[in-house]
């Protein structure tokens, strides 16, 4: 359900929207929880940027970008420093907008985990949804690691099975093979049709990524993957009205280093938890 203003919207007649759009809109009228906007225009910015999210994705999977785990992992070096731990730290002497573009402009010189890949396809569509100026102020200091995101986006995880695209889901392999780690799972964005992109899958379907990870556990195991009912999504109102005035000094979030490739959201918000109860 969809209400703006506090009135509830039965359609679509008030906004312009194209095919990926409108499919986007209706499943937010479809969808039990009400999603509430103090205006239109917070409706249209969550509208477009799921859309630019599902776009993002389809570009990644068109790149030549690898799976690769932290130990492996490449970027380009005129744009990014990798750190002894497998991030990419944004150079000083670069914009962050020319940084996010060059993962898919130059794709052949990169190589990252699933969950680092989710946060690269969130910030490459906010950029193409607010502008490079706006995006070059308030992303000013980028680390690129697993689920570690900058404290603008403000993800969010939530507990459903009503998925909506350009969220990101997770499929858990809880019998991985531990020969084979990063198949413990795969993050995944959901897209228009009811398909989905992993990073190191590509587009497929949910049968088709539960069948890989099943070929992936370890032996003797009775217990199949399956697809998490979490959905991963930035706070679309937040970054709707975020000023180009934000102090450049914001707090940011503490990097956690776990060193584990493919997981969920949920657990990296889990080690960031138990790392502030600690401190």
């Amino acid at each position: 359900m969809i209400r703006v203003s506090g009135d509830y919207l039965q359609n679509a007649n008030m906004l312009t929207l194209d095919p990926i759009e409108k499919v986007i809109f209706n499943r937010l009228l479809e969808d039990p929880l009400t999603y509430a906007y103090r205006n239109l225009y917070e409706l249209e910015f969550e509208i477009q940027l799921r859309s630019q999210i599902i776009h993002s994705a389809k570009l990644m999977n068109d790149s030549q970008a690898t799976f690769e785990v932290f130990a492996q992992s490449r970027r380009n070096p005129d744009y990014w420093i990798r750190t002894m731990m497998g991030g990419f730290l944004l150079r000083a002497d670069v914009n962050p907008s020319d940084a996010i573009k060059d993962i898919y402009i130059n794709s052949d010189q990169y190589g990252f985990e699933c969950a680092t890949a989710m946060l690269i396809i969130y910030y490459h569509a906010v950029l193409n949804t607010i502008g490079k100026e706006l995006f070059n102020r308030i992303f000013k200091y980028l680390y690129l690691y697993s689920w570690h995101s900058d404290s603008d986006l403000k993800l969010q995880t939530i507990d459903t099975d009503f998925l909506i695209p350009g969220d990101i889901v997770y499929f858990k392999n809880p019998d991985v093979n531990p020969q084979t780690p990063w198949w413990q799972g795969e993050n995944a964005v959901v897209l228009e049709d009811g398909s989905y992109f992993g990073h190191g899958m590509g587009i497929t379907s949910a049968e088709q990524i539960i069948h890989f990870l099943n070929e992936n556990r370890k032996d003797n195991s009775t217990r199949s993957a399956y697809l998490h009912k979490t959905v991963t999504r930035p706070n679309f109102r937040y970054l709707a009205n975020v000023s180009s005035n934000r102090n450049l000094d914001k707090p940011q979030l503490e990097v956690i280093h776990h060193g584990e490739p493919s997981i969920s959201s949920s657990k990296y918000l889990y080690y960031l938890n138990m790392f502030y109860l600690k401190n």
